[in-house]
């Protein structure tokens, strides 16, 4: 299986996989809509705090809980290809690529620009006021070491279209490979 492993700081606009993916069917798996879902089944409220306190205790020791779920999950679709969001540190990829093919997909955006998309979005555990403290916790996590080490790269300054085009020249490229 050929697996788009999608990386980025929070608001980068990583989402845009799950957009492409879902216009194509593509299978497509994000951590952290694997940690909100916990947070609703044990009945607590979706807020920063809370979603950032069950993604740790979900991660684990090691930090690579949420990852082998979803990677369980998409595993056992059998399909050809799919999308999995939201990976943390070189660990993740490595176990990742273990099972599977992994081409790392970096969305960049710059800091501004995401502090603007939390705040317009409206999402129950985004934050204005976290914003900064997130980025730290993301960056304590090892998310900087996949998007320095990256396969790809898609900057995402401009219109969704255009993220999305570029998402799809590198999955035409990798998928030809």
């Amino acid at each position: 299986m050929k697996i788009f492993i999608i990386v980025g700081m929070p608001a980068a606009g990583k989402n845009v996989a799950r957009l492409y993916a879902g216009a194509r069917d593509i299978v497509y798996y994000s951590t952290g809509d694997i940690v909100r879902a916990e947070v609703k089944v044990r009945g607590l409220e979706v807020d920063a705090k809370t979603t950032s306190a069950v993604s740790d205790d979900m991660r684990g020791e090691d930090g690579m809980g949420v990852t082998r779920l979803a990677l369980e999950e998409i595993l056992k679709t059998g399909a050809e290809m799919g999308f999995l969001e939201g990976m943390r540190s070189w660990q993740e990829i490595e176990l990742i690529r273990e099972k599977a093919d992994g081409i790392v997909v970096a969305v960049l955006a710059p800091r501004g620009l995401r502090l603007n998309r939390v705040c317009s979005r409206g999402r129950a555990d985004d934050s204005p006021a976290d914003f900064d403290e997130r980025d730290k916790r993301e960056i304590v996590y090892g998310t900087a070491i996949p998007v320095a080490l990256a396969d790809a790269y898609i900057l995402n300054t401009s219109s969704m279209d255009e993220a999305i085009n570029q998402l799809d020249a590198i999955v035409q490229q990798e998928m030809t490979i």
